[in-house]
């Protein structure tokens, strides 16, 4: 038995970014108002300082004041609306494959925790490990995430991962499409590079790992 990591962004779902188009369908459904946009300008002006270019990935304070419940509900429903052509396919029979394998299938990703607990269950992974962000009197809050799984935070998860599922980093698959998650692919031993960016494209090929092909609109069961 193996394990895999699967990114969800640009890896499993194509076009923008889950957290996005779930941005989106709350503002649409009347749960952004003008206190969260605020919130989420302060948050730049605030933090930039700490996170300069990577602010705007960090700022998840668009959330402040929702309740944990709602956002929760309102992710599942969300993905639940997603059409399976969004699914990258190829990556998806990746999956599927260490699903029949007996293989641990967790996803890995940036996107909020509520929406990757959703996809996860749609697609039928073992676990999800996304961003957690801070919750006071279970409500959501304007301060940074606890948890960020991006670039080289994704990188330092791999131990507690390991730790978590009782297995050596170079029994493990990854499958990603950035350059941030480069850091990541060099510490296990089953690198897969997924309709990648220029970046990830070329260190891919620089050391024979594996680049499945772009194809993104084969509907998937």
């Amino acid at each position: 038995m193996r394990l895999a990591i699967f990114d969800v962004d640009g890896t499993l779902v194509s076009g923008r970014s889950t957290e996005k188009r779930f941005m989106a369908w709350l503002l649409r459904r009347g749960h952004i108002g003008p206190f969260q946009a605020l919130s989420a300008a302060w948050f730049v002006v605030r933090w930039f300082p700490r996170f300069g270019r990577h602010v705007f990935r960090k700022n998840k304070a668009y959330l402040n004041g929702l309740p944990v419940s709602l956002v929760a509900d309102e992710a599942r429903q969300f993905v639940r609306s997603v059409p399976d052509a969004a699914w990258i396919e190829p990556a998806l029979a990746e999956l599927r494959q260490h699903r029949k394998n007996g293989d641990i299938v967790i996803l890995l990703s940036g996107t909020l925790q509520p929406i990757a607990e959703s996809l996860c269950s749609r697609f039928g992974a073992d676990g999800s490990l996304g961003t957690e962000c801070h919750v006071e009197q279970q409500r959501f809050t304007a301060s940074p995430p606890l948890q960020h799984p991006f670039y080289d935070e994704k990188a330092d998860m791999l131990s507690s991962i390991c730790e978590t599922y009782r297995i050596a980093a170079g029994e493990i698959y990854a499958y990603a499409d950035s350059r941030f998650d480069i850091p990541l692919l060099r510490k296990i031993g089953y690198p897969v590079a997924v309709c990648p960016d220029r970046a990830l494209a070329e260190w891919a090929r620089a050391n024979n790992h594996r680049i499945l092909p772009n194809r993104r609109n084969t509907v998937s069961r």
